[in-house]
């Protein structure tokens, strides 16, 4: 189903691996988010994923707020796969979800001919205009390769336009990139570590994540052990383009592509949030390098493996991470959600661990709440004034948002 984008601004495209992170991107600005079901996408293992009865659910969610919804079917895909291919295509369709991102060409003709919009994943691995031009006759929006430089990508803006090539649609070409998140070394993911190790292959969404750990390098000749120290020499730092945001903007780029369905909705609702407002600020001339400093100390707060931005300014290649997530602060578990009282708009919770005091930071999650994050400046305890709540407590706290007993609740802690 086609939805018209609000503005000509820049779309802004969030992962959404659980109904948690799926409600915290809609909640923080998300023009679209996309999603996997079951198997056949490249997070069939690392993220929680919806069903195919989910889709009319997530579709609905999404058309109330008025973003569009892209599932993705883009792993390799085996003849033994094809009749569930054809099955999650029929269910899209049912389903009426805005657009499939695929990188199969049976995948990608089985949607042309249930009429679904088409988008045209990474894994293609489009560099230039010409195989854009080939694959406009099924796709209207097409991920390019993660390893062009942002001058590449606005060569080949420039020729859409010049050349005028359309999709199925009949509008020009959109062309999307990936903006921020885990980037792999492999080109545009395309890596068989995994498959070659673990007999569990990357390309079919189950990557073991080879490239993310530790090894020691062995001379055959002399047996002389080398430990490769402090760096993880294949795992490349997260990618983000906040702070080039203008550039992207001028190089015709007309959607951004947040990664992370495998991690946790605080990740989606923090990145969301930051990357919103830096498009709005772009928009409306206040885009500052103040305002780039605040977004990026943001981004920081949640996992990550460091910050680069990838090979789009044609930099010095291969910033490596260094073990371990970099984030700011963590998450610890306290508790889960009991009742909630509208009218008054107070929450009650029941304390399973750890304390929480006045002045704390906490973090609330759930399938429907998706993401709330505030500060305690107030607190029952045990329907007591108090400073303190321990395990075993119920804690009362002014909530403006309603709570649910799926809901759980944290507290952040310096990491």
């Amino acid at each position: 189903m086609f939805l018209m984008r609000k503005s000509d601004k820049m779309e802004l495209m969030a992962p959404a691996g659980s109904w948690e992170a799926l409600q915290a991107a809609i909640d923080n600005g998300a023009d679209s988010i996309y999603f996997g079901v079951e198997q056949l996408n490249m997070r069939a293992m690392s993220s929680i994923n919806f069903t195919l009865e989910d889709l009319p659910k997530v579709v609905e969610r999404c058309e109330k707020n008025g973003v569009r919804s892209y599932l993705t079917l883009n792993t390799i895909v085996y003849d033994h796969d094809l009749q569930m291919a054809k099955k999650l295509i029929k269910a899209a369709k049912d389903a009426q979800i805005t657009a499939v991102i695929v990188a199969d060409q049976a995948v990608m003709f089985m949607a042309r001919e249930a009429g679904l919009e088409v988008h045209i994943s990474t894994q293609i691995n489009i560099t230039n205009v010409e195989t854009l031009k080939f694959y406009s006759t099924f796709a209207d929006t097409m991920v390019l390769s993660r390893e062009l430089s942002l001058r590449q990508v606005k060569h080949i803006t420039d020729q859409v336009k010049k050349q005028q090539i359309k999709g199925p649609s009949g509008r020009l070409v959109e062309i999307e990139i990936f903006g921020h998140g885990a980037l792999c070394m492999a080109v545009s993911g395309k890596c068989h570590m995994s498959l070659h190790t673990y007999n569990s292959s990357a390309n079919r969404g189950a990557c073991k994540q080879n490239c993310r750990k530790p090894y020691i390098v062995i001379d055959k000749e002399s047996g002389i052990e080398l430990e490769i120290d402090n760096e993880y020499i294949m795992s490349p730092k997260d990618l983000m383009v906040l702070n080039i945001l203008d550039q992207v903007r001028d190089a015709g780029v007309k959607v951004l592509k947040l990664e992370g369905r495998g991690r946790a909705p605080e990740y989606v609702a923090t990145t969301v949030k930051a990357y919103r407002e830096a498009i709005d600020a772009l928009e409306e001339g206040s885009f500052t390098p103040e305002r780039i400093d605040q977004w990026v100390t943001q981004l920081a707060t949640v996992y990550n493996r460091g910050f680069w931005s990838g090979y789009y300014l044609g930099q010095k290649l291969g910033e490596w991470t260094t073990p371990g997530s970099h984030a700011t602060q963590k998450k610890i578990y306290l508790g889960k959600g009991h009742h909630y009282y509208p009218k008054a708009q107070v929450a009650v919770f029941k304390m399973e661990a750890f304390n929480l005091k006045v002045n704390d930071k906490i973090l609330i999650t759930g399938p429907t709440t998706g993401v709330v994050e505030l500060t305690v400046t107030e607190m029952y305890v045990n329907d007591q004034p108090a400073n303190e709540a321990k395990k075993g407590d119920e804690v009362s706290i002014k909530i403006d948002k309603k709570i649910r007993p799926a809901d759980k609740l944290y507290k952040y802690v310096p990491a």
